[in-house]
């Protein structure tokens, strides 16, 4: 009676199926940490592979690598598409990915308040805390409303007990009207 179990012994052994082994699972780690065309390389390593099993698996990844890498060049109509873009992947906790793209609008449309205040909610989300106060603070110069949606906003929620996160999303009504008060008299 032949014996399988020596046939699989025999490619465990093979040197090809352990470098392919190792490719796929750095292909994998790369994929986790969104570096698509690295784990493709590492996947295309592994379609050689001795292993059918592996190679079909490594195809998937691959597949998927290079949906992500289309997406990742994708020209984008408007700096508005661009937004949801960089903001789809703040949300699945790319963090650095949507910083590239959000410093890349800033520079294209520097006034715009929507790109403000995507930096604000992305800087709280990783802890610089004083970067997303400023942020805030200019968004919400170019369009108060930002103030009310920032209040019920859970990207904000490490600065909730922070007095000046307070400050911008609930000003004294009285400072405002002692400012404009002070500017009138400055003008007479």
């Amino acid at each position: 009676m032949a014996q399988k179990p020596t046939a699989k012994k025999s490619l465990g052994d093979d040197p090809r199926f352990a470098q392919a082994v190792q490719n796929y699972e750095a292909g994998l780690r790369s994929m986790q940490e969104h570096k698509f065309d690295k784990a493709k390389s590492h996947f295309q390593k592994v379609l050689a592979s001795p292993s059918k099993e592996l190679a079909d698996r490594a195809a998937v990844h691959l597949n998927s690598c290079n949906q992500h890498s289309e997406r990742a060049t994708t020209q984008f109509k408007d700096p508005e598409e661009h937004f949801d873009y960089a903001i789809s992947l703040m949300n699945v906790g790319d963090y650095v990915g949507t910083r590239e793209h959000l410093e890349k609008l800033l520079k294209q449309v520097p006034k715009a308040d929507y790109v403000l205040y995507g930096l604000a909610a992305l800087d709280c989300l990783t802890g610089h805390v004083e970067d997303s106060l400023r942020h805030l603070d200019e968004a919400i110069r170019l369009k108060p409303a930002l103030r009310f949606q920032a209040r019920n906003d859970s990207d904000f929620q490490n600065l909730a007990e922070d007095p000046r996160f307070t400050e911008l999303l609930y000003p004294d009504p009285g400072m405002d009207l002692a400012a404009e008060a002070s500017d009138s008299e400055t003008e007479s």
